[in-house]
């Protein structure tokens, strides 16, 4: 009988396990980033030129120098700042140095439109990671607020820099007559809202409009309701897409990234189109994905998609029994323009104002 360590190619063993090590690699470094982020060891670093451990622990608000040296030695070996000047490993004389890329990217979510910490969170808690594993048993997802506080805190920071620095500017004049609307006055409802990013951004960009914010999680609307309460154009509401009265009163509708999360999002399409006048528009905001797996491979990120759809999206989106559970990359053009269609508008146009990871559609009763 052959043994089955004779049949194993030893290159390619070595080259799987250097695979499986990686992504366990990938885990504490994201782990790291979230400390970082959180310690305010980044904010420290940018603009600051080369630190040594010492320094980076002081300005970092007297941080322990021997904790901020293996931490600030793990970001130079993930290539996440730089090591500018050698000493030997346990002298914390060597000094590190954050890139503006870094500062961009780890640092600056206020102009930065790559800014892409806000997607490091801590590790799963135990008892989700064990509710998950309940999900493959029995089907049903779970709700976005068992993700606690930190999900929706999470969802902000990763959304936040497009909602903030490009909505105004950039997407919303893709949209014919529709920023002429808004600055003379019109009805604008943000279906899933979160915690108001991008009410924000339009409420204080068109005084004269009015805003109203709807969003199941009652994480989101505690934290946009503290976030928005100088603006008095703005209303939110603790409820679902159904919930939108179905009254035509509405100029413009967004849903930005969350169709996919929803259970029913033919429903929610349905109840939209409802509210919106005929001559109104639904701004989209959905993950750029393509009909096949095969094809979605082509994204370097894919499987992290996956994973968050596992851990999120597609939770959501099985929550209730009959649930669709589209997931992170299961709403591409053509099955929205099939909801679409069957919810009763006539047109989607698909607008790319070059968002890394989403695409906008332009959709018309």
């Amino acid at each position: 009988m052959t043994d089955v360590h004779d049949q194993i190619d030893d290159e390619a063993a070595a080259l799987m396990a250097f695979k499986v090590w990686n992504y366990k690699q990938g885990e504490l470094v994201s782990l790291l980033i979230h400390l970082g982020d959180r310690l305010g060891l980044y904010e420290a670093m940018a603009g600051a030129g080369p630190l040594t451990s010492a320094e980076l622990a002081e300005r970092s608000g007297g941080l322990s120098e021997r904790w901020v040296r293996e931490w600030v030695s793990s970001q130079a070996a993930a290539g996440l700042v730089d090591h500018v000047e050698v000493a030997t490993i346990d002298s914390g004389t060597d000094r590190f140095e954050l890139s503006p890329a870094g500062a961009a990217v780890l640092v600056d979510d206020g102009s930065s439109l790559f800014a892409a910490v806000g997607a490091f969170g801590g590790p799963l808690e135990t008892d989700l990671v064990d509710d998950l594993a309940d999900c493959f048993r029995t089907g049903i997802g779970l709700p976005y607020d068992r993700l606690g506080p930190s999900g929706a805190h999470r969802t902000e920071r990763q959304l936040g820099p497009w909602a903030r620095l490009a909505l105004v500017p950039v997407i919303l004049p893709m949209l014919d007559g529709v920023v002429d609307r808004l600055e003379t006055g019109g009805s604008v409802v943000d279906v899933g809202c979160g915690s108001g990013v991008a009410l924000e951004a339009m409420a204080n960009a068109f005084p004269a409009s009015t805003f109203v914010g709807y969003d199941p999680s009652r994480h989101a609307i505690e934290r946009a309701t503290a976030k928005l309460a100088h603006l008095d154009n703005v209303t939110l509401v603790h409820g679902r897409a159904e919930d939108v009265p179905a009254d035509a009163s509405f100029d413009l509708a967004l849903t930005f990234d969350c169709l996919h999360d929803m259970t029913r999002p033919d429903d929610a399409l349905a109840a939209i189109r409802g509210a919106l006048r005929d001559d109104g528009a639904l701004l989209v905001k959905e993950i750029r994905c393509a009909d096949t797996l095969e094809d979605n491979k082509k994204n370097p990120m894919l499987a992290m998609m996956f994973g968050f759809s596992i851990t999120s999206c597609m939770s959501s989106a099985t929550s209730e029994p009959g649930g669709m559970g589209l997931g992170t990359v299961g709403l591409p053009a053509s099955k929205l323009r099939e909801l679409a269609t069957d919810a009763g508008f006539s047109t989607v146009v698909p607008h790319d104002p070059g968002e890394p990871a989403n695409v906008y559609y332009e959709v018309r009763p």
